[in-house]
């Protein structure tokens, strides 16, 4: 269920200014958002997994204030990021 070497890897490059740049903001809220699309698959597949639907809640509240964060840090930089992860804000 966590993400693969590969796949993290892939978005730190993406998202970040180089391999090691894991804790800058756009890489963190890139990282949480993969992860909910996999428990998001995972709940709908198993609808009784109460603990993956309530870790599931805590992510989205931990991107969403990272997503409030960014906004109020870089606004042009939180607009590109939503437009690029096709998040609806």
């Amino acid at each position: 269920m966590a993400l693969t070497k590969d796949t993290t890897a892939s978005i730190v490059t993406k998202f970040g200014t180089n391999e090691r740049d894991t804790g800058n903001t756009r890489v963190q809220v890139a990282l949480l958002t993969e992860r909910i699309k996999q428990l998001t698959e995972h709940c709908k597949t198993f609808k009784k997994d109460k603990t993956a639907s309530r870790r599931l809640i805590i992510l989205v509240g931990q991107r969403r204030s990272l997503l409030k964060y960014l906004q109020h840090k870089d606004l042009e930089g939180y607009r590109a990021l939503i437009k690029e992860l096709g998040l609806r804000k």
